[in-house]
């Protein structure tokens, strides 16, 4: 048995000062029911997606959402952490659940208040994702981290700074048409190309455009199983999923290619019964504008050291084969860590709904999702289609 999401709902990312992580686990949690039409008394299973790891002084937080509407009382609900692939990690938790016939309808919950602690408390928590022992504990940042994998990728390829700005200036582009993104604003190619005091460089050769920003945020997705989605007024299923974790020490690994994503990526379109050129869009992870690049080369949507031409021919821009990232991506609608996984669920499923608003790719059928932790330590990667 599958799975399919018949409700859903997204907040606005962003710096929301005034909204705890209660109240974004609140407010998404009774949007998404009523948007799949249900009463809380049916959820049968909840599953909360967050890092935390010191943003905010809750560290027992799966509760919370209980908090939405009494009904919920007595649901299990389970707090799930894999970095910043939580939110998808909660999502294919309560998947198991549905597939396995034990939880009829699952309540799925991504959040995190990130803005809550100073800047310099921020890199400390995001860089304990890392190995600590060789990584964060010498001094190594996530900025740092990426930029590794662009010194390694440009050692192997060629300089590729402004394929980096020109990712950056087609997802803040596609962000304006976000009415979700914590960016809306079109900052063009040749800022995104420039280092200056409004774009200074962060860690060489990433500018503070290839960087996705700090932010509060949540999303929320109702799952029931195939048989069941058929009393519902909208349904999109998850044709196929699938998760690869690799070693934590970047030491371990190539820098310069994503090998845990490209096994996700293959296994799942395996699994769906379908090619890289079947999607009508993705949306990817580019924490940093690096990693939707080795994305594409992943995806099998271009050779190793190729994906820049992805940009120039406009393939992955809104209007291209596949477009990439018409949300925006992390890099403009915003990257709370445990929102995240299940944000991209949610937009995608709007796109195959037809509900996307001004993001809308036409006649989109078939969408690739790919949420990742780490420095691609954890991948996972589903395909999405319409089933009503």
């Amino acid at each position: 048995m599958g799975t399919c999401m018949v409700g859903w709902s997204h907040s606005r990312f962003g710096r929301l000062d005034g909204q705890d992580l209660e109240a974004l686990i609140g407010s998404v949690t009774r949007e998404a029911l009523a948007h799949a039409g249900i009463g809380a008394g049916e959820v049968g299973g909840i599953w909360l997606g967050q890092l935390n790891g010191g943003f905010v002084p809750e560290i027992f937080a799966s509760s919370l959402v209980l908090q939405a509407d009494d009904a919920l009382r007595w649901a299990p609900a389970t707090r799930v952490e894999n970095a910043c692939a939580s939110g998808a990690a909660a999502l294919y938790a309560a998947c198991d659940a549905v597939e396995s016939g034990r939880v009829p309808v699952a309540l799925v919950v991504g959040a995190e208040k990130m803005t809550g602690v100073g800047g310099a408390e921020t890199t400390r928590i995001l860089g304990n994702a890392s190995y600590v022992k060789e990584e964060a504990a010498h001094g190594l940042t996530f900025p740092g981290i990426f930029a590794l994998m662009a010194q390694a990728y440009f050692a192997r390829h060629g300089e590729h700074s402004a394929t980096l700005a020109r990712i950056a200036a087609k997802n803040h582009a596609n962000g304006v048409r976000n009415p979700w993104a914590q960016l809306r604003k079109d900052l063009g190619f040749e800022f995104c190309n420039t280092v200056s005091a409004q774009n200074p460089m962060v860690a060489a050769p990433l500018r503070k455009t290839d960087c996705s920003p700090v932010s509060d945020g949540a999303a929320a997705i109702v799952l029931v199983g195939d048989a069941a989605a058929a009393r519902f007024a909208r349904a999109v299923r998850l044709r196929s999923r699938a998760q690869v974790s690799d070693y934590l020490p970047m030491s371990r690994r190539d820098a310069a290619s994503f090998e845990g994503p490209r096994r996700a990526w293959a296994q799942a379109l395996a699994a769906a019964g379908c090619g890289v050129d079947d999607l009508s869009l993705a949306e990817v992870h580019d924490c940093f504008t690096i990693a939707e690049l080795l994305t594409y080369e992943a995806m099998g949507l271009a050779a190793p050291g190729q994906g820049g031409r992805l940009l120039t021919e406009g393939v992955v821009s809104t209007g291209g084969r596949l477009p990439v990232n018409p949300s925006g991506g992390l890099k403009a609608k915003g990257h709370p860590i445990g929102a995240t996984g299940v944000s991209m669920h949610v937009l995608a499923a709007m796109q195959l709904m037809g509900e996307a608003g001004e993001m809308q790719v036409p006649g989109a059928e078939l969408a690739g999702v790919f949420n990742m932790g780490g420095s691609a330590v954890a991948s996972y990667v589903s395909i999405l289609e319409r089933a009503r």
